[in-house]
């Protein structure tokens, strides 16, 4: 059992011994490696540090100098990118990868990732093109992509919006150069189109006048530009008006609302008949 015991331990110490020259005559290979390891981790660290502070830095100038929030969130999503990337790369290069060789893996990536991802790619561009001549700001109402909503950020990718009943959309920004855009909340005044039909029988000149005299009552509806009320169609059942009053951009759901209900009771109370359809059946006696 001692021999046993002597014969297994014998390459046991002779594999300990060496390892032991091994580490000895490559200790300042592993403490430049372990050195170099430890710089590229506080370079990532520190570097993130810088990345979102120089960010960050961008986005309060821009702020200052009354940027759109929605561009201001876009630059700093782009830079911030950018930069970690510049950090990534000079960590690499810390722990021996070859730079150049980085670039060129992340230029081919890049290229067959492009192809890959066309239509991320397109979004990007287009996103670009949104900040570039800006056909909405934050806080815009607006209709894009077959969407409506206030527009809460314009992102690389994609435009978030938020709906009247409070729901959150994201529409690709590709979708959204790719269509018609309508922006209701660019010009500081709209028009209100309402459509209203009376009976044949009311007087036409009374009912023009009870409408216009009804809409004067409301100070939110603009006095310049006029508003128009005229006959438009002679439907089946009824004569319908149309009425066009302008308010201010703001007003323009309150005051339809309330229009919509201070005309009907107007004509109410003149006697002037708001018709539905009617049919009328005629029965024909047929005799054996």
């Amino acid at each position: 059992m001692a021999g046993e015991s002597m014969g297994v331990e014998a390459p046991l110490a002779e594999g300990l011994s060496q390892a032991e020259k091994w580490l000895n005559s490559n200790s300042d290979l592993l403490i430049q490696y372990g050195v170099n390891i430890i710089s590229a981790l506080l370079i990532l660290f520190i570097g993130n540090i810088i990345v979102k502070a120089v960010a960050g830095s961008i986005s309060k100038v821009l702020e200052k100098k009354n940027m759109d929030k929605a561009v201001v969130e876009f630059v700093h999503g782009l830079v911030r990118y950018l930069l970690f990337i510049i950090v990534l790369i000079a960590a690499l290069g810390r722990v021996g990868v070859q730079t150049a060789s980085v670039v060129a893996v992340i230029g081919a990536a890049g290229l067959a990732v492009g192809l890959a991802l066309q239509g991320s790619l397109s979004n990007f561009a287009a996103g670009v093109l949104i900040v570039a001549f800006r056909p909405f700001k934050s806080g815009d109402y607006v209709e894009v992509g077959g969407v409506a909503g206030s527009v809460e950020a314009i992102q690389i990718f994609q435009t978030v919006l938020k709906t009247p009943d409070n729901k959150m959309v994201v529409v690709p920004n590709s979708g959204v150069i790719g269509g018609p855009i309508t922006n209701y909340s660019r010009h500081s005044t709209r028009r209100i189109d309402l459509v209203i039909g009376v009976s044949y029988k009311a007087d036409l000149k009374q009912t023009k006048q009870v409408i216009r005299e009804t809409l004067e009552k409301d100070p939110r509806i603009l006095k310049d530009p006029d508003m128009t009320i005229g006959v438009l169609a002679l439907a089946d059942s009824s004569v319908n008006f149309v009425v066009r009053p302008w308010v201010k951009t703001a007003d323009y759901w309150n005051v339809y609302f309330d229009s919509m209900q201070a005309i009907k009771e107007a004509l109410d109370e003149n006697g002037i008949e708001i018709p539905f359809p009617q049919m009328d059946v005629h029965l024909n006696k047929v005799e054996d």
